[in-house]
Parts: structure tokens; C-alpha cells; sequence
């Protein structure tokens, strides 16, 4: 017979614990395994992208050797000759598509009326435009008026005055050189 009474000894659900305990260890398992995959996945990843610096590293090796013996067979004189053309053409260029039209039309519209442009040349240097003007004018002033209109229109700058003298007549005669850049100051 029992002795022992029932009701004095507690009844546990273990059901919903060992539930929870299983659920907890499935996530776990299935944690591990994603995160294992990514592990498998990211070191593929890896040794892929080291074989890509490998290779691209040969690469530019092989192609600084090919460029060492390009350079190497070079020759320094003709290279010289083909650089002083190719500037030369690129002058000739420069040349052709300045518009003489567009400078007329400056310099005639800040000539004052006692002032004459007696030369007019450009010169073309390194993607620059210089201008020499040999100017005539009854007055310094005039002279003077004509460059500050001139430099008014933002086309002109830097200019450099030399060769200043008096002629017999009287007429102030001046060479000046300025930056000459189309476009500026529209």
C-alpha cells in the first residue's frame, strides 16, 4: 500500500520547459549552421580575391616591364623632334582659331578718337594669348584712356607698357604687350 500522500508533493509541468529548451537549442544549431555557411562563404570570398590581386599584380609587373622596354627603345632625339612638332602644330592650331574678327571689335570699340593702333600682332605661348599693340595718341591720357577701356571688358590683363617716346609731330607713341583671353568678363 502507499504511504505516501499525493497531495503533498507538488505536480511539475516539465513539458513547457523542455519545450523551450528544445527550441533554444534548434536556434542555436540553426545559428551555427548560418553562420558556418557565411564562414565557408565569405572564405571562398577571400581565396577569389586574392587570386584576383595575384593576378592583377603580375599584370602590372609584366606591363611596367613591356613599358621599361618600350621607353628603353625610344629614341631621346626623335622624340624630341616629334614633341617640338606636335607643339608647333598644336600653335598652328591655336592660331587658326582665333578670332581676329572678335579682337577688331574689341580694340575698335575702346579706341578713343585721338588714339591709332599702328601694329597689332598676337602671340601664342603655352594655351596663352598675349597681345602687342604699338599705340599713337596726341596725349598720354588718350593713351591711357584707351587701356582702361580695354581692360574694362575683362578680356585684357597684365598689361606692360615699354618703348614710350615722342615723336617729331608730337604723338605719343607706346608698345604694349597684354593677356589676352576671348570670352572673359561677357
Amino acid at each position: 500500500m502507499l504511504r505516501t500522500n499525493l497531495s503533498t508533493h507538488p505536480f511539475y509541468n516539465e513539458r513547457a520547459v523542455h519545450a523551450a529548451a528544445a527550441l533554444v537549442a534548434v536556434l542555436v544549431v540553426a545559428v551555427t549552421a548560418w553562420e558556418g555557411v557565411r564562414v565557408v562563404r565569405l572564405s571562398r570570398y577571400k581565396t577569389e580575391l586574392n587570386n584576383a590581386i595575384a593576378r592583377d599584380r603580375n599584370e602590372a609587373d609584366r606591363r611596367t616591364k613591356e613599358a621599361a622596354q618600350i621607353r628603353s627603345g625610344i629614341d631621346q632625339k626623335e622624340l624630341a623632334i616629334v614633341s617640338a612638332q606636335a607643339k608647333e602644330a598644336n600653335q598652328l592650331i591655336e592660331q587658326r582659331t582665333f578670332s581676329w574678327t572678335h579682337l577688331f571689335n574689341q580694340l575698335e570699340a575702346a579706341l578713343p578718337e585721338d588714339v591709332m593702333l599702328v601694329t597689332v600682332r598676337p602671340d601664342f605661348k603655352d594655351a596663352e594669348t598675349h597681345i602687342n599693340l604699338d599705340v599713337q595718341g596726341k596725349r598720354y591720357e588718350d593713351i591711357d584712356a584707351f587701356w582702361d577701356r580695354l581692360e574694362k571688358t575683362g578680356q585684357f590683363r597684365n598689361a606692360e607698357w615699354t618703348d614710350v617716346t615722342i615723336t617729331d609731330e608730337g604723338l605719343h607713341k607706346m608698345k604694349m604687350k597684354a593677356m589676352y583671353t576671348p570670352g572673359a568678363g561677357r
